[in-house]
């Protein structure tokens, strides 16, 4: 796996680095020697998948409250989707920044999501289906969400959403 750091600290893209043949390819996903090799502690304890009918599908933006934060590996397994991670960590230096990359499943990529980032994204293909790592448990009780469009992260989208939840949509602005 390749690492790269975005501009949100602790969030890290991580590309495949597939192994092909007559056969077709293999490629390593996930390794905990290898994330704690450039400082990631994230060991999976759930996995979700998401799956989105329609193109422009917009899902998130979503958290869960400290003392259950959740890390995410999020990968896209089928179709493309922009992915964008907001950074909500008063003590960091990318506090209230953003960060986004297009995932693709043909291409393998995912991004690290460090506790403390909400996530959310906006998929470009029809039939996406996004496959996510958790390493904390869901609490209903301490989902949190922010609005896609709020001003104070001022996010560039690719598109407007085209279908989005009644949830999603009515969650309140920052602070």
């Amino acid at each position: 796996m390749k690492f790269t750091p975005t501009e949100l600290m602790g969030v890290m893209r991580i590309d495949v680095e597939p192994r092909a043949d007559e056969r077709g390819m293999f490629a390593r996903l996930y390794c905990p020697e290898e994330f704690a090799a450039v400082g990631i502690a994230f060991t999976p304890l759930q996995m979700n998948l998401s799956r989105n009918i329609a193109k422009h599908t917009l899902r998130g933006m979503h958290y869960q409250e400290p003392p259950h934060a959740e890390a995410k590996l999020v990968r896209v397994v089928a179709g493309s989707a922009y992915d964008v991670v907001i950074d909500l960590r008063p003590d960091s230096p990318t506090f209230k920044g953003w960060t986004a990359a297009r995932l693709t499943a043909s291409g393998g990529e995912a991004l690290f999501v460090p506790e403390g980032c909400a996530h959310g994204f906006l998929t470009l293909e029809w039939g996406t289906d996004v496959l996510y790592q958790m390493g904390g448990l869901h609490i209903p009780g301490l989902a949190r969400g922010l609005r896609r469009d709020d001003p104070a992260f001022a996010v560039t989208w690719p598109a407007a959403p085209a279908v989005i939840d009644g949830k999603d949509r009515g969650w309140g602005w920052w602070g």
